[in-house]
């Protein structure tokens, strides 16, 4: 489905401006004149002009959409209608592709469309986990707990992806540094070095002349190294974009250490909140195993769930497929099990989930205070190395002079 804006004269001689989601710019045209409009422009996308530019392939991020359902919320039980609580929510979004998404979706409901019918147009913006809940909340009549629980998942979500991003920041930016300094003194700061050491003659450290070699290499071939670095990257995303490499590397990073650990505690939060969230509003299993699946971000944890899907649509257990899946701990099975024989596995999922959100949190916090140090350490061994290869010739011609 393509997105088109347009321009039309409505049957009572007015002019109206809009958006309309066809197949086919054809497709589009055809259903304006059957609602007795006549076309005056029509073009692809969601909005000429900056608008348009700025939503084009901007992300929304989880904390957009957790105000996003916060707000539609606290809207609702203010006693306002749907139809002009996305209006004010359209007015009001900060992010550019959800303010598209959200005003269609006003346009599509002005209309007689569902909530859910409306927001499941707009695919590629709405999470198939929240368009699921709408449609539960509205069957139930209870839209507003729908957008509650989900503005809970998108929070408990965005404050998880927060917490391992905030550890790996610092890391990143010494790691970055670091290259930088080394890059930079192989480049500017030896090579004059080298010049001086041809000046004064004599025998030089092999810990120097290995240092020279190796700024020879970077001052020469700088160029061959940037198209190594290009090639190493776009090799490592051509690989992973398929099937078999996403599995083989995503494998890779549950062995990590410290890293791989997060990972599986990770996975184990979003399976217990996502699960909850969705059986408490009504969805079935099988469809509440299948958005948790899409909603992993490991393949191997994707896969994991797709099996657990398959065999529960043929009546197995949920606990057996994620026992035999190996890459749950013992805690999740074992709890999953109990809310299986008591009739309670809502709770034990959310018990889960709240366990390992705070381990994961628990487990960053340790791993950037191992990181740290570690790095630290790296680039004084690295910068001492490249100080004492330049000072030892120093030290032999101050000694020969003496």
């Amino acid at each position: 489905m393509a997105t088109f804006s347009y321009t039309v004269m409505t049957p009572d001689g007015k002019k109206k401006t809009g958006k309309i989601e066809a197949k086919s710019k054809e497709v589009a045209v055809a259903n304006l004149k059957a609602e007795g409009n006549t076309v005056t422009k029509i073009e692809m996308g969601g909005g000429g002009g900056l608008k348009g530019m700025l939503s084009f392939g901007q992300k929304v991020k989880t904390r957009d959409f957790a105000i996003f359902a916060r707000q539609f919320t606290s809207i609702v039980r203010a006693g306002v209608s749907i139809v002009d609580a996305f209006q004010m929510l359209g007015e009001q979004t900060q992010n550019a592709a959800l303010k598209n998404a959200i005003e269609q979706t006003h346009y599509d409901i002005s209309k007689g469309d569902t909530l859910a019918a409306a927001m499941r147009k707009r695919g590629g913006v709405f999470p198939q986990m929240l368009t699921n809940m709408v449609e539960a909340g509205e069957a139930s009549g209870s839209l507003d707990i729908a957008f509650e629980r989900m503005a809970t998942q998108f929070e408990k979500d965005a404050k998880l992806e927060s917490a391992v991003k905030k550890a790996m920041i610092y890391p990143i930016v010494l790691i970055v540094v670091m290259i930088g300094v080394i890059v930079a003194m192989m480049l500017f700061v030896i090579p004059r070095f080298v010049g001086m050491f041809d000046e004064i003659g004599g025998e030089l450290p092999a810990v120097t002349k290995a240092l020279m070699s190796v700024s020879n290499f970077f001052v020469h071939y700088w160029w061959l190294m940037l198209i190594i670095v290009v090639a190493i990257v776009a090799g490592y995303k051509t690989f992973y974009a398929s099937q078999n490499g996403k599995e083989v590397i995503d494998r890779i990073k549950l062995r990590i250490p410290v890293f791989g650990n997060i990972q599986i505690k990770s996975a184990c939060a979003k399976l217990g909140r996502t699960l909850c969230t969705l059986l408490g509003a009504g969805v079935p299993m099988v469809d509440a195993l299948d958005i948790t699946a899409r909603s992993m971000d490991n393949e191997m944890y994707r896969k994991a769930m797709k099996d657990c899907k398959d065999q529960v649509t043929r009546g197995v257990a949920l606990s057996r497929p994620l026992k035999t899946s190996g890459l749950f701990p013992p805690m999740v099975i074992h709890m999953v099990s109990i809310g299986e024989e008591t009739g309670n596995i809502e709770q034990m999922l959310e018990n889960v989930a709240g366990y390992y959100e705070d381990d994961v949190q628990a487990a960053t916090e340790s791993m950037m205070a191992l990181m740290e140090p570690a790095i630290i350490i790296v680039m004084a061994g690295v910068v001492g190395f490249l100080v004492i290869a330049m000072l030892s010739p120093m030290f032999s011609l101050y000694e020969s002079l003496s």
